[in-house]
């Protein structure tokens, strides 16, 4: 069991797929832009317990409709939050990633309270490189968390997690990623398993 929910992104192989189910995870997300559907079902297969998360950065609501149709996911990721409210027509719980990197704490949060009620989850990420949970990102992050359903998923270490948890205790759970295979079987699951296992609990 883990200490909060976590979502796996970008699962690409059958290792990360099983490690994570076995691990307690609560999704595993699979992206419908490059994963043949046969690949993802094959996947989806093999793990149970776990809810299906169907990734898309396409801003093309048809699109994204026609994927759903076809990869048939218990949840929809997506990336431009002004078509949450067309997607809702999809009947699935929507989770939007949102890129923090020059985005305004006012900005962030205006976009979040506009988008509310269409979506069920906000995982944050950061295209940079170099973001860090400083002092003030905790503190414009536990700001947002107390208002709005976050999955926080950048700046994480296998060291700073308990400590993220409880400085930031309004978070909905962690977001992580997965990787490819060294080869066929066989994967460095690396800092993901580290951030997994200091995350377990003896309950």
């Amino acid at each position: 069991m883990l200490r909060t929910l976590v979502k796996i992104s970008n699962v690409t192989n059958l290792s990360d797929a099983r490690y994570c189910a076995g691990m307690g995870v609560e999704w595993l997300g699979f992206s419908m832009d490059s994963l043949p559907v046969e690949k993802f079902q094959e996947l989806r297969g093999w793990v149970s317990g776990v809810q299906i998360v169907g990734e898309t950065e396409s801003d093309d609501v048809s699109r994204i409709t026609e994927l759903v149709q076809q990869y048939q996911p218990d949840v929809v990721q997506v990336t431009v939050p002004e078509l949450l409210p067309s997607l809702s027509l999809l009947g699935l719980p929507l989770i939007v990633r949102v890129d923090v990197a020059g985005q305004s704490p006012d900005g962030l949060a205006a976009m979040m309270a506009h988008h509310r009620a269409a979506v069920e989850y906000f995982l944050l990420e950061s295209s940079d490189d170099f973001a860090r949970l400083d002092d003030e990102t905790r503190r414009t992050l536990d700001g947002l968390a107390f208002r709005h359903p976050i999955l926080l998923g950048f700046g994480l270490t296998e060291f700073n997690v308990p400590e993220v948890l409880e400085e930031l205790p309004n978070l909905k759970g962690l977001a992580l990623s997965g990787g490819n295979e060294l080869r066929p079987g066989y994967k460095e699951f690396g800092e993901m398993m580290n951030i997994l296992e200091r995350l377990e609990t003896d309950e």
